[in-house]
């Protein structure tokens, strides 16, 4: 999606504060030098300073400025920060918090969505499921049905907050999916671990559900870490998903 000028501006300062180009507790320049400095209007800077501190990153004063907030105070549920983060490098820290939350979110809403889901539910989860075998056999983008997959799991949990939770978990997803994808047999060694999440769910057997979505996030945190111990590259989120190979 092609990004306006306040989106491209929001873009640019976000990018900056969060690879560190501006200092936590540091002022940002004033609207008339970042207007210049970006080619933009003084009324562009200022409503993307708003976005900006919206999404925790800055804060704003009558006496002490715009200045930059610590990560602390980051909203890590915005996918425009994940994005952010991800160009300026996946840390260790990171991907152990993503991991950490996964395992606390995604365990009880599947045990909700075993007892929970509907015959719709199902039928979207399966057919999730089956985008990713197709992916495996024929070759095509594992990771968007991935995503499905486990969106499918939260909404089918009929959980309001939980629901909610899943929209601005989809990028942090994203980011666990596209780094298993990168190892060899990945996405196929994955595939009976999902089946048996769908199962226990068609199955209503909440425990066992339990069990099985906890196998395959773990098996997700072993490839990070495999990844990681490997010095490979870790992928982009502002770049399409890497597709498979048949």
């Amino acid at each position: 999606m092609i990004k306006n000028v306040h989106g491209n501006t929001v873009d640019h300062l976000g990018e900056a504060i969060v690879a560190g180009r501006y200092a936590s507790g540091a002022s940002i320049p004033p609207e008339p030098l970042l207007g210049e400095e970006l080619g933009v209007s003084r009324t562009v800077v200022r409503e993307a300073v708003k976005s900006l501190a919206a999404k925790g990153l800055l804060t704003t004063g009558p006496k002490v400025g715009t200045r930059v907030l610590s990560s602390e105070h980051w909203n890590w549920f915005d996918p425009d920060v994940v994005i952010w983060q991800s160009k300026a490098g996946l840390t260790r820290d990171f991907l152990r918090d993503l991991q950490d939350l996964r395992r606390v979110v995604e365990p009880a809403a599947v045990r909700m969505a075993a007892e929970r889901a509907t015959e719709k539910d199902i039928a979207e989860i399966e057919e999730a499921y089956e985008g990713m075998r197709r992916a495996v056999e024929e070759g095509g983008d594992y990771v968007a049905y991935d995503l499905r997959f486990h969106q499918g799991l939260l909404r089918a949990c009929h959980n309001r907050m939980i629901v909610q939770m899943s929209k601005a978990l989809s990028a942090l997803l994203r980011t666990s999916f596209e780094i298993s994808t990168t190892r060899k047999d990945g996405p196929r060694n994955s595939l009976p671990m999902h089946r048996a999440v769908v199962d226990a769910v068609v199955a209503r057997q909440p425990a066992k559900a339990e069990k099985a979505i906890l196998v395959l996030i773990d098996s997700a945190r072993d490839d990070i870490e495999a990844v990681l111990a490997s010095r490979r590259r870790l992928p982009k989120l502002d770049t399409p998903a890497r597709l498979l190979r048949a």
